[in-house]
Formats: structure tokens, sequence, C-alpha cells
């Protein structure tokens, strides 16, 4: 059993190293694990913002999402209530609740991100490709390929 468990996280492990780092509307998105690697369990992937912003807001009608802080920090909207997370901090969003995030610092920041079930991580390569906003009619209807709808503007700067 050990010898399985051992080559299963080398697997995993060697899989992480294999994305290619992905140029999203000024992010930089890096898949970690994607829906095949992990059976369909979870897609695990890092964002970096350049400076203070975020995604509009919306809901993954399909899976629950963890935010995890990995540097600066971030206001997180879910359900109608704020709050700021920092370096280290974790939110979840349960499946159909409508949320965003915007990172504070004007050096950006960085989130690790567990969708589960996997499969929301695959969005981004499909979308890396639009010029935004003149294609928003195409990212609403890939979007909801992935599970998510858009519901409205990102946070902004108070």
């Amino acid at each position: 059993m050990k010898k399985t468990l051992t080559m299963t996280l080398m697997f995993v492990a060697s899989a992480a190293a294999a994305h290619d780092p992905i140029d999203w509307n000024g992010s930089e998105i890096q898949v970690l694990l994607n829906r095949e690697e992990t059976g369909g369990d979870m897609g695990i992937f890092t964002t970096r913002f350049p400076g203070p912003g975020g995604p509009p807001r919306h809901v993954h009608e399909d899976a629950g999402e963890a935010l995890y802080v990995m540097e600066g920090s971030a206001e997180f909207l879910a359900d109608g209530n704020t709050f700021v997370l920092g370096e280290g901090e974790i939110a979840f969003v349960q499946k159909g609740v409508d949320h965003t995030f915007r990172i504070l610092e004007e050096d950006g920041g960085k989130l690790m991100v567990i969708v589960a079930p996997g499969g929301f991580e695959g969005f981004f390569d499909a979308t890396k490709h639009l010029k935004l906003p003149d294609e928003i009619e195409t990212l609403n209807t890939i979007s909801a390929e992935y599970g998510q709808v858009f519901t409205g503007p990102p946070l902004e700067a108070e």
C-alpha cells in the first residue's frame, strides 16, 4: 500500500509541474491540478493579480470554491457579506453563492483556488484568446459551459 501511495503522489506532483502559466486578462493563472488528474474530484490553480482588482461577481453553479491568500490581502464578497483576509487565511464559498474578491495591494497579490468538483480550472485556457470587453458575449457563453454565471461588476476601491 505504501508503494502505491508514493507512486500516486509522484504522478500528482509531476502533473502539477506540467501546466504552462496562462495570461488571462492581465492576471497569471497557473493550473496545478485539473479534473483529469484528480479523477474529477477537484481542480487547483493559483491566480496572481498585478495590482488592486479582481473578477466580476459570479456564481459557480456546480462547484464549491476555496480561496487561500498566498500573498497580499483580499477583500471578499460572498452572499452579500464582505470581509478581508490576509496571507495564510482561507475562505470557502459553497456552490450557488454569489461572490467575488478584490486584491487590495498596489503591487498585487496571489491566491490559490480549489474548486470541487474539478472542471472550472479549464475556463481560463478556453477563454484566454478572447479580447475583452469586445467579446463579452462569447465569454459569457463559454463561462456557462464551465458552470459559472457572471452576476455583476467587480468590487470597487473605496
